[in-house]
């Protein structure tokens, strides 16, 4: 039984670790909010723009698969984390003097293997607060400050953009909540040192139970149908549907809507399971034909299921793995999942690009078709998942 004095520790350790991620999500959801504008500046290819977002996800999840390994092995959690973001705070605000697209990709991919360092580790620091306070609702906390920052980012890049009337000098801002996140985690692991040594109270799983593997290949159906936002983006400018200085306003806004429907749709998944994510996906691939195939006012409905979709991932997938594999797994757990979402992605991704330049419809086809299968997928997993969370539990 947790007492109330554990449930409000463990509150607060989620705020201070979403402090955090508010400063992250400022530095690289500001940059995402640009990055398919910019490289199409650049002289990149929608194909280009698909492949390079897929590349930096796949890079970035497979190297989890070894990073989740590793604080498994070490449980350096803190340690990990912080070289994750500390090289954050290097590559993110060079982007600004990226001569061409190919090096602005190179700086992406790079960007993105930061966060493939401190992912697993801050998401097992994470989970184990969570379980003090409900899976769902923790990371929906979580989440909701994680996007309150991808809120923020973006208006910064919007200001930066109507400013300069070039996309690449607006990453030298960025440099500033780059070294914020890296000042408030260090602050973190000073307020909170016994956080990631706890001592289980029960035995410890050996070997990740047999639901985790048909969770992650449904995971990975979604990946493969959900379109990135560089390439929604891409789109918006490259059919006039936005002006250049919207786009980043236009990702603010989802970033909004993306807290609310996480933290909303965590506190249902503790009550109601993952049918909650079914719901999700549903909603989020009707921002396919929205987004590519109507107008401005579409486009902008389009971003909004986007954002719900993506609010409904960052709640429940990491919660459903927390419930059902135990605190020494979960480094390997977090690690493996990302690694087939982001191959995944990556696939998804880049089909998605090459589709793009031969027929809309085929896009939005090609995801529809894929989200709607992860749906099917995860709704029926409802009662293995429960089954697992109830034996993980005793």
């Amino acid at each position: 039984m947790v007492s109330k004095e554990e449930r409000a520790t463990a509150l607060r350790f989620i705020v201070c670790l979403g402090v955090v991620s508010l400063f992250a999500d400022m530095t690289y959801e500001g940059a995402y909010s640009i990055i398919g504008p910019f490289l199409k500046d650049l002289g990149a290819s929608a194909a280009a723009v698909g492949l390079i977002a897929g590349l930096g996800e796949m890079i970035a999840a497979s190297l989890r698969f070894f990073s989740g390994r590793l604080v498994d092995r070490t449980r350096a959690y803190w340690t990990v984390a912080i070289c994750g973001y500390i090289l954050n705070l290097v590559v993110v605000p060079a982007m600004a003097f990226a001569g061409n697209w190919k090096m602005a990709a190179l700086l992406v991919v790079v960007e993105r293997t930061g966060k493939s360092l401190r992912g697993p580790a801050r998401d097992v620091l994470l989970s184990e607060a969570t379980s003090k306070i409900g899976h769902g609702w923790g990371f929906g906390v979580h989440a909701a400050m994680d996007q309150t920052g991808a809120v923020l980012g973006p208006l910064l890049m919007a200001d930066a953009v109507m400013r300069a009337h070039h996309f690449g000098p607006a990453f030298l801002r960025l440099a500033f909540p780059a070294a914020g996140a890296l000042l408030a985690l260090l602050v973190a692991r000073l307020v909170y040192p016994q956080a990631g040594k706890a001592t289980p109270r029960k035995v410890q799983s050996k070997t990740l139970p047999g639901v985790f593997r048909m969770y992650v290949a449904a995971a990975g159906v979604l990946a493969l149908g959900f379109v990135d936002f560089p390439l929604l983006a891409y789109h918006f400018q490259d059919s006039a549907l936005a002006k250049p200085a919207v786009i980043p306003l236009l990702f603010a806004g989802a970033m909004g809507v993306n807290g609310l429907a996480a933290l909303i749709l965590g506190k249902l998944f503790d009550r109601f399971g993952i049918p909650i994510l079914s719901f999700g996906i549903l909603i989020s691939l009707v921002g396919l034909p929205l987004g590519f195939l109507g107008g401005s006012t579409a486009a902008v409905a389009s971003v909004a299921c986007w954002a719900i979709g993506m609010g409904a991932q960052d709640a429940t997938l990491r919660s459903g793995i927390a419930q059902v594999v135990s605190m020494n797994k979960r480094g390997s757990a977090f690690g493996a999942f990302n690694g087939v979402y982001g191959v995944m992605w990556f696939l998804g991704s880049a089909t998605m690009g090459l589709l793009y330049g031969h027929s809309l419809m085929a896009l939005v086809v090609f995801g529809m078709v894929a989200q709607l299968a992860a749906a099917i997928l995860f709704f029926r997993l409802r009662t293995p998942l429960a089954l697992a969370a109830a034996a993980a539990a005793q």
